[in-house]
C-alpha cells in the first residue's frame, strides 16, 4: 500500500530502521526534499548509511552529513567538499558496475530514494531525469520511498508502477540543474582536434562539462549523428533541432537518442518531455559491452587530470586529493576504441594550476584509471595523439609533441630511458 504525504508530513522513522542502507538518485535526479528530510531526521533513526553517485544539489556538505555516512564511486560534483573532509568513502568501480553491485547486496540497499515524474494514466511513473541504476536500487529495496515531483518531466523508458512504492512524497520544486561551462580558448583548441575524429554517422558518448559543450557546438556541418551515452547535456537540444542528430545510422535503437542521466537545464528537460526522440535506460544497457559492440562508428569523448608519456590515463585523484571518479570512462574508451570506424578520445588541458603543471607527465600522481593498453587518442589543445597500436617509444613521441612547449625539453629527458630501450 502506497502512503502518500507532502513534504512537511514525511516522517522517516514510519519507514527507516536503525542500520538501514540508502541508495538515493544522484545527479539531476536527486531526490532532494528526501534528502533535506534524511538530513534533518537522520540522527534520530541511528546508524543509517547511503550512497549516492554524483551530486550537485549542494545538500551533501560535511556538515549536513553528519547523522549518517555516505559512500560513492568518485568526488563529482559537490562531492568534492566531502573527499577533501575526509567524510566520504569512495568506491573504486565503474559505472556499469553499480546496478549489479546493488542487485548482489554488495552495495547495500535497504530503502530506495528516488525522484519521479507524476504518473500516466496507467499509474505510472517515469524516473524523469536519470534512469541509471535506479532501477537496480528499487528492485532491491525493502522500502521505495518516491518524491513525485510535478517539474520533473515524463520521459520514456523503463517505468516505476505507483504499487511499487512505499511512500510517495508530494512535491512542485525545481529539479537540480547544472548550467552549461564557461567555454575557454583553451577548451575550444581541445574541442577541435577532437570534433576532427567525428564523421558523418558517428555515434557519439560524451561527459557534459566545457570541453563535451564545445565539441558539439563544432558538430552542426556533420550529418545523422547518433547518440548513445551515459549522460547529456543542453548541447543535445541544439543539435537535434538543427537536424544534425537523428540517430538514422544506427544500427540499434534507430531514430532514437540512448541515455542514462539528463544533466543539464530547464531546457533540456523540457525537450526531453514525452521526446520519443529520447530514451532513458539503466546502466546494463547505456554501459554494456555487448549492447556498445553493436554500435559501428562509436566516438567517446571523456576527460581525464593527466597522461603518462606510455598513456595510463589518471581521471581520479591528484596526490592527495580525491577530485574525480572512474565513471564510465573504461566502459566506453573500450568500446569506442574496438568500434569498427570509431575512436575513442581522452580530452584534457595541457597544464594545470595556472600553466605550472604538466598535464602529459612523466608518472602518474594518482591511480590508473585507464590502461594504457586500453588508451587510443589523447587530445590536448595542442594536437592528437593517436596511441593504439604504436609501441611505447612511439607513444612517448606522441604525447610529447602535444605537451606544453614549456614541458616538452623535460618530458624528452625523461622519455630517454624508454625510446633507448623500447618499454
Amino acid at each position: 500500500m502506497t502512503v502518500v504525504h507532502d513534504a512537511g508530513g514525511l516522517d522517516l522513522a514510519q519507514f527507516l530502521r536503525p542500520g538501514d542502507r540508502i541508495v538515493m538518485g544522484q545527479a539531476c535526479g536527486e531526490p532532494t526534499t528526501l534528502i533535506e528530510a534524511l538530513i534533518d531526521q537522520g540522527r534520530d533513526i541511528g546508524r543509517l548509511s547511503a550512497f549516492i553517485a554524483t551530486s550537485f544539489s549542494g545538500l551533501l556538505t560535511p556538515e549536513a552529513t553528519g547523522s549518517f555516512s555516505l559512500s560513492s564511486m568518485g568526488a563529482i560534483g559537490a562531492l568534492r567538499s566531502l573527499t577533501k573532509a575526509h567524510r566520504l568513502g569512495v568506491i573504486p568501480c565503474h559505472v556499469s558496475q553499480v546496478g549489479p553491485m546493488i542487485g548482489e547486496g554488495i552495495i547495500g540497499c535497504d530503502v530506495a530514494f528516488v525522484q519521479v515524474s507524476p504518473a500516466d494514466a496507467n499509474g505510472d511513473h517515469s524516473f524523469g531525469l536519470i534512469s541509471d541504476y535506479v532501477r537496480a536500487a528499487v528492485s532491491k529495496a525493502r522500502v521505495v520511498i518516491a518524491e513525485v515531483n510535478d517539474q520533473v518531466p515524463f520521459t520514456y523508458g523503463e517505468l516505476l508502477p505507483g504499487a511499487r512504492i512505499d511512500c510517495a512524497v508530494r512535491v512542485s520544486r525545481p529539479p537540480v540543474e547544472v548550467p552549461p561551462a564557461k567555454i575557454s580558448e583553451t577548451d575550444e583548441a581541445i574541442a577541435g582536434h577532437a570534433a576532427a575524429f567525428i564523421e558523418d554517422g558517428s555515434v557519439l558518448q560524451t561527459g557534459v562539462g566545457a570541453v563535451p559543450d564545445a565539441v558539439l557546438r563544432l558538430l552542426h556541418d556533420r550529418r545523422d549523428l547518433g547518440v548513445h551515452s551515459g549522460m547529456l547535456g543542453d548541447g543535445l537540444v541544439e543539435l537535434v533541432e538543427a537536424g544534425v542528430v537523428t540517430n538514422a545510422r544506427k544500427p540499434i535503437d534507430s531514430g532514437v537518442s540512448v541515455n542514462g542521466a539528463l544533466i543539464g537545464t530547464r531546457r533540456l528537460y523540457a525537450f526531453a518531455d514525452r521526446n520519443p526522440g529520447i530514451r532513458m535506460c539503466p546502466t546494463s544497457y547505456t554501459h554494456d559491452a555487448a549492447v556498445l559492440a553493436r554500435l559501428d562508428r562509436l566516438v567517446t569523448i571523456n576527460s581525464a587530470m593527466e597522461v603518462d608519456l606510455t598513456g595510463q590515463v589518471n581521471a581520479e585523484q591528484t596526490g592527495s586529493s580525491y577530485v574525480g571518479g572512474t565513471g564510465g570512462q573504461v566502459d566506453f574508451v573500450r568500446a569506442g576504441a574496438r568500434s569498427p570506424g570509431g575512436h575513442a578520445v581522452i580530452a584534457l588541458p595541457s597544464t594545470a594550476k595556472g600553466g605550472t603543471i604538466s598535464r602529459i607527465a612523466v608518472s602518474l600522481s594518482g591511480p590508473v584509471t585507464t590502461a594504457r593498453s586500453d588508451a587510443d587518442v589523447i587530445v590536448t589543445e595542442f594536437g592528437a595523439a593517436e596511441l593504439r597500436g604504436r609501441s611505447l617509444a612511439e607513444r612517448t613521441r606522441r604525447l610529447i609533441a602535444i605537451a606544453h612547449p614549456d614541458f616538452r625539453e623535460e618530458l624528452e629527458r625523461e622519455a630517454h630511458i624508454i625510446q633507448r630501450r623500447g618499454f
